[in-house]
């Protein structure tokens, strides 16, 4: 096995000031994304809670200030030009790929043709989480944005610079989602030069201060706005927080249900393919024990610290983590399973290039995977365009009877609540939308029952009526 000596010093292999803008990384991991997103790139979905940003509607995010810390995305809401939603989509997915593939440069091996690091970031780019978050795209669009920015930011100036400016960008990240300094934390740990222990601590260190400074900044700005010192969870979300030993033990329920969610959804309930990802992340970390500790102990304690922080969250909190919050583990473990597979491809004979087939083989499973998760939001897509067309040509506001959530085509899409389609109107035909289920004062004279299965729009009492058929429910 031929080693590189840079392995056995603790030497990273990023270099200073290296040519990135046309590194076959970040065109291999755009054509990825491109395909994987293809469904949803000229008429992307969007959640419920994501059309207040696409819209500048900032009362109607206001409360997650408050409940969620959000005031960078507070502010994005206050811009004065709007744009698309297929332009923010297309700007997110950018910011994504410049990311993904700037962390594949860094923690690329020296001297190696440059194609080494694509495969690295291709698999970034196809993380199941990744595609779960991006449905909120025009909300967490400035976070992100900072998140590409720092990355560029890194590769272009020495490292002593990268790390005095990683507590600017925490802060800012942080008040976008909560786990977003994590991400620069990884590409911090990618870029370091020489590694030692004592380095290590003290990055680490920088990153503790600066998370927690930016945790102090936000409740002081609660406090000061709203009264509140801290960041109350909303009622929804029905947490128990824990105030003594005996709620964290009680909560640890919830820490395990993390955990377990994260595993299935990630290896979307295939057994087999969990299994596969525990053996390469085993014989990964085996092949870094061996020819880089040092790098195993960067990436490991990079990734330990966010598993921490998760774990804190949960059994305080006594709420269930979202598996679109652990992004940061599966870039980990991209980082970690493919510097094993780089160094296998260091041995001699046909099992060099096993890692690297294994990795390509993953990408191409998860892109074909997301790109049928994004597929399945068409027929609600095309019912709401079939039904704006319609709404085009009647007068009034539209009052709709029924519930998209327990219809099959809402369902479909995963559609969480009815706001889902009274924004999507709002989008398509800039309709004035009175949802019965939640105005009732409004909505005399509604149709009666009807046998139709589908959805279909009436006029009666003077009102324009989109009638959704309940077909959770047996048919009148």
């Amino acid at each position: 096995m031929r080693l590189d000596p840079l392995e056995i010093t603790g030497r990273s292999s990023f270099s200073y000031g290296r040519q990135w803008r046309l590194h076959p990384a970040f065109w291999v991991a755009l054509a990825v994304a491109t395909a994987m997103c293809l469904p949803n790139l000229i008429d992307p979905m969007i959640r419920h809670d994501d059309y207040p940003a696409l819209l500048g509607r900032a009362e109607d995010f206001w409360s997650k200030t408050l409940h969620e810390g959000r005031w960078l995305n507070y502010l994005w809401h206050l811009r004065k030009v709007l744009t698309p939603a297929w332009v923010n989509h297309a700007v997110y997915q950018i910011c994504w790929v410049i990311f993904a593939s700037v962390l594949a440069i860094a923690a690329a091996p020296p001297g190696r043709h440059p194609l080494i690091a694509a495969p690295m970031a291709a698999l970034i780019v196809v993380a199941p989480p990744a595609a779960l978050i991006s449905l909120w795209f025009n909300t967490l669009l400035p976070g992100l944005a900072l998140v590409a920015v720092y990355a560029l930011v890194v590769h272009h100036v020495s490292q002593r610079t990268a790390r005095w400016l990683l507590p600017v960008f925490i802060l800012p990240t942080f008040m976008a989602y909560t786990t977003y300094p994590i991400l620069l934390l990884a590409l911090c740990l990618a870029r370091t030069g020489t590694r030692s222990l004592r380095d290590l601590a003290g990055l680490l260190c920088v990153f503790t201060i600066s998370f927690a400074a930016a945790i102090l900044a936000t409740y002081t700005l609660n406090w000061h706005v709203h009264g509140v010192f801290g960041i109350p969870l909303a009622d929804w979300r029905n947490a128990s927080p824990a105030h003594d030993l005996g709620g964290l033990l009680h909560n640890l329920s919830a820490v395990r249900a993390t955990f377990v969610d994260f595993a299935t959804k990630i290896s979307v309930g295939s057994h087999s393919l969990m299994v596969t990802h525990l053996v390469c992340f085993t014989g990964a970390i085996t092949l870094l024990a061996r020819h880089a500790r040092l790098e195993l102990a960067y990436l490991g304690a990079g990734l330990l610290v966010g598993v921490a922080l998760t774990i804190l969250q949960a059994a305080k909190l006594g709420v269930l983590v979202p598996t679109r919050a652990l992004l940061f583990i599966w870039v980990f473990y991209a980082l970690i399973m493919m510097r094993g597979a780089q160094i296998l491809m260091r041995r001699d004979g046909p099992i060099r290039y096993l890692g690297l087939m294994v990795t390509i083989t993953l990408v191409v499973i998860y892109a074909g995977i997301n790109h049928v998760r994004y597929a399945q939001f068409h027929e609600w897509q095309a019912q709401t365009h079939k039904t704006a067309a319609h709404l085009a040509t009647l007068p009034g506001p539209v009052h709709v009877q029924g519930s998209a959530t327990r219809n099959t085509v809402g369902q479909s899409a995963g559609i969480q609540s009815d706001w889902a389609l009274y924004f999507r109107l709002f989008q398509l035909a800039g309709r004035d939308v009175v949802l019965c289920q939640e105005h009732n004062a409004d909505c005399n004279g509604a149709p009666g029952p009807s046998p139709r299965t589908d959805w279909h729009i009436t006029q009666t009492a003077g009102k324009t009526w989109l009638v959704i058929p309940d077909t959770d429910a047996p048919n009148p």
